[in-house]
């Protein structure tokens, strides 16, 4: 309805002044990005489970993405592919809300949106949102992980498997991941927003709504930011796991970042920092090219609505 405009005309999206967009109000942003958060884990698990068993099996049983996909469905079934997919879908929704709104909130306060390059305000409204993002979703990421396991299968659900870390490792157990996840997610979303701000304005220099270069910024920002810190993801995977890895000196003889980093370099070398790193990027491309895309579509079209 356009009874409010007064040429009588009603503009169309991509003719509005999108970029006015980041300045919406905090439920908009929130409620974007939640369910923005939830498309793009629940459509990408699959792949992220395949990335969680070669970064914890032995090294030769699961060789690529391939094999590791054949192996896993032939021997547990295609849904075991799925397995744990509520715990993510539960986190990713108030993690991804509060993440989204904080980040817009330091865009406003960083001067993101000013003329020129403003990469280092992206990054830095990145890290504050990272910050609070993994507060929320690290236990669930904790859950999931143990889900996607071939040990996972034991477990009814996700709920259950929550209830037996807690009772057999206690709740350290949920937070023994935070300080390497951060250290991980601080540099992942530091690039990974400040690549899609300037691929957004170097794509979009019209500042219209355009969902072709949200989804391109999104898919590059997310796999630059992937490659560049996968090493991280394989230390924070082992920690996450820990409790119900096959090796008995990963139970017992990893405790934090710097076990587990030496425990990666003595049984695989350097090349034990970058196992899963194709699954990684191969997830990341996608997920936050659908994040983005849905991001800026749902602000568009609650906003438009409103």
């Amino acid at each position: 309805m356009c009874e409010h405009n007064n040429n009588n005309s009603c503009s169309r999206p991509g003719e509005d002044d999108y970029e006015l967009l980041p300045n919406s109000p905090v439920h908009v942003n929130m409620m974007a990005g939640a369910l923005a958060g939830i498309t793009e884990h629940a459509l990408i698990y699959p792949i992220d489970a395949v990335k969680t068993r070669m970064q914890t099996q032995p090294a030769g049983l699961h060789s690529g993405i391939s094999s590791t996909i054949a192996r896993v469905t032939h021997s547990e079934g295609a849904a075991a592919l799925w397995r744990g997919v509520n715990s993510v879908v539960m986190g990713a929704g108030p993690a991804h809300a509060l993440s989204f709104a904080i980040y817009e909130h330091f865009k406003t306060v960083f001067g993101v949106d000013e003329q020129g390059n403003r990469v280092f305000e992206s990054a830095a409204a990145g890290a504050c949102a990272t910050i609070a993002h993994d507060g929320l979703m690290t236990p669930f990421d904790v859950i999931k992980q143990r889900m996607q396991l071939q040990s996972g299968s034991r477990f009814a659900n996700s709920l259950a498997c929550a209830r037996q870390i807690l009772r057999s490792e206690g709740l350290r157990a949920f937070y023994m991941s935070y300080p390497t996840t951060l250290t991980m997610n601080i540099p992942y979303h530091s690039v990974h927003f400040s690549a899609y701000e300037h691929f957004k304005k170097a794509l979009n220099p019209s500042k219209q709504y355009d969902p072709v270069s949200h989804c391109l910024a999104g898919g590059i920002a997310g796999g630059l930011a992937a490659a560049v810190t996968a090493p991280l993801d394989v230390v924070k995977t082992l920690l996450q796991t820990r409790g119900v890895n096959d090796d008995v000196r990963v139970r017992t003889n990893v405790n934090g970042f710097k076990d587990a980093s030496k425990f990666i370099y003595q049984n695989y070398g350097l090349k034990g920092f970058l196992r899963g790193v194709g699954p990684r990027v191969l997830t990341h491309v996608p997920a936050t090219a659908i994040s983005w895309t849905t991001y800026e579509f749902l602000k568009m079209a609650i906003l438009g609505s409103a």
